[in-house]
């Protein structure tokens, strides 16, 4: 039986893993999908993550197509995991906008209900009170079990924190930031203590600060191995090299990869509930699972903290 974390006050709950979606429709698709998703239930999993617009960074797509994708697989499993999807990243926060996408969502997914529905990124051309009272409404009408925000500073999600508190809204009790080893700054300090004191679930993307950490990429010779090898450049000078040596030597010491000590890292951290990771393959997935149950040790999370 694999532990599980209380989600924050959403009601749901994880292990210390969350299988990212945005990779489905686009590099992992078919038969080839549908197997990460069935592995990743039958080791315990409960959420998969995506978002309306995954994929339509690729040409010929529109968005959807990772939502399309898990809902086939919801009814070929017979839904066998929870799914967490988000809305307005390219169309804003407006009630309208919303309360379609929604729906266009719930269709796409083959389900009555959305079981976490995000706010993608913060939108600072619609009121929050508007937001919140149309993230209310589908929650009140069933169609949304629990509500949280994506890329939101710790003061524009304590002004959401208190609307809804003050309005009788629903309100948003999981956060998901961009944090990794690489990237601290973007959640440690005034949003991280937030969240733990108002018991939001924190699930973090791009947890492997997209594949660096895994040791895949260790010299510009490798940045051709893949479709993210481009975004690599920045992480590769002297403390990208030393954080790569400093999971190696973790991994070493605990029978691990490095992808599986940085998420175990990650899933350390104060109000972090689990981190997000994305698998284009069976065996990738295999690898990452092994971070349900690695527990680092005080001094080796001391030891990357220094990096």
């Amino acid at each position: 039986m694999v532990d599980t974390r209380p989600l924050g006050d959403s009601g749901l709950a994880t292990p210390r893993f969350v299988l990212g979606g945005n990779v489905f429709g686009w590099t992992a698709s078919g038969e080839e999908a549908f197997r990460i998703l069935d592995r990743f239930a039958e080791a315990g999993g409960t959420l998969v993550d995506t978002a309306d617009v995954y994929s339509s960074w690729v040409p010929g797509h529109r968005g959807g197509e990772s939502e399309a994708l898990i809902g086939e697989w919801l009814r070929r499993s017979g839904g066998k995991a929870g799914v967490a999807t988000k809305v307005g990243y390219s169309d804003g926060l407006s009630a309208k906008t919303i309360e379609a996408a929604c729906d266009a969502s719930l269709q796409r997914l083959g389900v009555e209900r959305i079981d976490l529905y995000y706010a993608h990124k913060d939108d600072a051309a619609t009121p929050l009170e508007e937001t919140l009272g149309a993230f209310d409404r589908l929650v009140r009408a069933g169609k949304v079990k629990a509500i949280g925000a994506s890329n939101y500073s710790a003061e524009r999600l304590a002004e959401a924190l208190a609307i809804s508190e003050q309005a009788g809204l629903a309100r948003y009790t999981v956060l998901q930031p961009e944090y990794n080893l690489m990237r601290r700054d973007r959640f440690e300090g005034a949003l991280q203590q937030l969240c733990v004191e108002r018991n939001i679930g924190v699930l973090p993307y791009f947890g492997l600060a997209s594949g660096f950490l895994t040791g895949k990429y260790r010299s510009k010779a490798d940045l051709g191995k893949s479709v993210r090898g481009s975004r690599m450049g920045d992480y590769l000078d002297a403390r990208g090299l030393a954080m790569l040596a400093a999971l190696d030597e973790v991994a070493a010491e605990a029978g691990a990869t490095p992808a599986q000590v940085a998420l175990a890292w990650l899933a350390a951290q104060p109000g972090v509930t689990a981190p997000i990771a994305s698998a284009t393959t069976p065996d990738q997935l295999e690898e990452l699972l092994g971070v349900m149950a690695l527990e680092l040790s005080p001094a080796q999370i001391q030891m990357l903290d220094a990096i």
